[in-house]
């Protein structure tokens, strides 16, 4: 476990999956980047500043977050709605493997995530 209470090995595996989104000749342009909570991950679209008075920062938009419950070893898999609230997604059960959860968004096309 990392000091976060996460699962050193899935946040290795959620940050690896993050890095390979993206084309390497693409990624000035646009990154898919995950962000590390507690209890959860965050997948972020990640995209450069377009207006100076923006400032430098690169723009971060939430995805899909992926919530861990260490009581019960398992990861669900949360939506992020307008408001920018998440919510859980109904359609993919609870999983003990992260993976099965990054799987699932690489599969599906599912336009609550990837608009």
């Amino acid at each position: 476990m990392t000091s976060r209470g996460l699962p050193e090995l899935d946040v290795a595996r959620a940050q690896r999956w993050a890095a390979n989104q993206v084309p390497a000749h693409v990624r000035d342009e646009i990154r898919v980047e995950c962000d590390i909570a507690a209890r959860h991950l965050t997948i972020c679209e990640c995209r450069p500043p377009w207006r100076e008075d923006f400032g430098p920062e690169w723009t971060r938009f939430p995805i899909a977050r992926m919530h861990y419950t260490k009581t019960t070893g398992l990861w669900t898999l949360y939506w992020r709605d307008r408001n920018l609230k998440f919510h859980r997604y109904r359609y993919l059960e609870p999983s003990p493997h992260l993976q099965d959860l990054l799987d699932y968004l690489d599969r599906h096309t599912d336009p609550i995530f990837w608009g």
